[in-house]
């Protein structure tokens, strides 16, 4: 067993957890501690701060290697957390929180690395036809949160290739009147407007805003939380439907991604796509995935699954560090 610290910084939260590897480097986590980011200065302050509470809670020593998630790209001798104002120098970081060894890895790369390692039940099917992921070829991973996460993961002779990737940036295309309109009411504000300013957990709320100011409809403005729990129980009817206009931009998006990867599987995760699990079925997600023209029929195909468990970017940051070790 190999025994680390993960860590999933996002745009929102930070979690931190003891990890154990086996020899498969399929994790085990231990008590899983939450902390809001806008409430630390710093990565080094918020990982003090789960130190203590873990060191107050079990005074076993903890492992002097860890495995981090950020919410951005990777790669870079500093590193800008795309939504938040935390900033890390990957030459010193394994010195300023005190441990031997540090795996980086983008958030949604280690969603990735999380997937290839999950049992089948813990991926569902959601649209599609019920096959294996493909001994070689391309499977999507993508999800909304604070931002949108995209990664991939490359399958050679049935070994997983993981890739990281920033496919929430890619600029947003519109397909109808009324998605050329939202466009237009974002760029007002934004000039350049990505995927991930629409299909993610903020997005539902410019949907909602830029449908009310294109139909001179008079809505109630709500917080992002409150917004998402009217759409998804149906209280509101404007709610409602913006999180449908929602759904045909999410299935628009991962439909070009698979394409862009190669059309051999889809998996949607994060917490959100969890709690849209019943809805989307109803929606017109599919529809708009399978909508690529002289490639439908292979679309329609293409399985797409849900990656349930509570804590992935935790078990993918786990995973992940494995990989560093071979």
């Amino acid at each position: 067993m190999t025994d680390i610290i993960a860590a999933d910084i996002g745009g929102t939260n930070a979690r931190f957890a003891r990890a154990s590897l086996d020899e498969r480097g399929v994790p085990t986590l231990g008590t899983v501690r939450k902390y809001k980011v806008a409430d630390y200065p710093s990565l080094q302050s918020c990982w003090q701060a789960f130190v203590d509470d873990e060191t107050a809670a079990d005074p076993t020593p903890l492992p002097d290697a860890a495995a981090i998630a950020f919410a951005t790209a990777i790669g870079r001798d500093v590193i800008k957390l795309t939504n938040s104002n935390w900033v890390i120098r990957a030459d010193t970081l394994a010195e300023d929180l005190g441990v031997s060894h540090v795996r980086l890895v983008n958030d949604f790369e280690a969603v990735a690395h999380a997937v290839s390692r999950l049992p089948d039940e813990n991926l569902p099917l959601l649209f599609g036809e019920d096959r294996p992921f493909p001994r070689d070829g391309g499977v999507t991973i993508l999800g909304p949160g604070t931002g949108l996460g995209v990664a991939m993961i490359a399958y050679d002779e049935g070994h997983p290739h993981v890739i990281a990737t920033e496919g929430g940036h890619l600029d947003f295309a519109p397909l109808d009147h009324m998605e050329e309109k939202i466009l237009s009411y974002l760029r007002d504000k934004f000039l350049r407007v990505s995927t991930e300013r629409i299909v993610s957990g903020p997005g539902l709320n410019y949907i909602y805003k830029a449908m009310a100011t294109i139909g001179h409809d008079r809505v109630m403005l709500m917080e992002d939380p409150e917004l998402w729990q009217s759409a998804l129980d149906g209280t509101d009817p404007f709610a409602r439907a913006a999180l449908e206009r929602f759904c045909l931009c999410y299935g628009s998006v991962a439909g070009d991604l698979a394409l862009a990867h190669g059309p051999h599987a889809v998996v949607l995760a994060g917490g959100l796509t969890q709690r849209m699990r019943d809805f989307l079925p109803h929606s017109g997600f599919h529809t708009r995935f399978k909508a690529k023209g002289r490639f439908e029929s292979l679309m329609a195909s293409v399985p797409i699954r849900l990656a349930v468990h509570d804590e992935i970017g935790l078990f993918g940051a786990a995973a992940a560090f494995r990989e560093m070790k071979k």
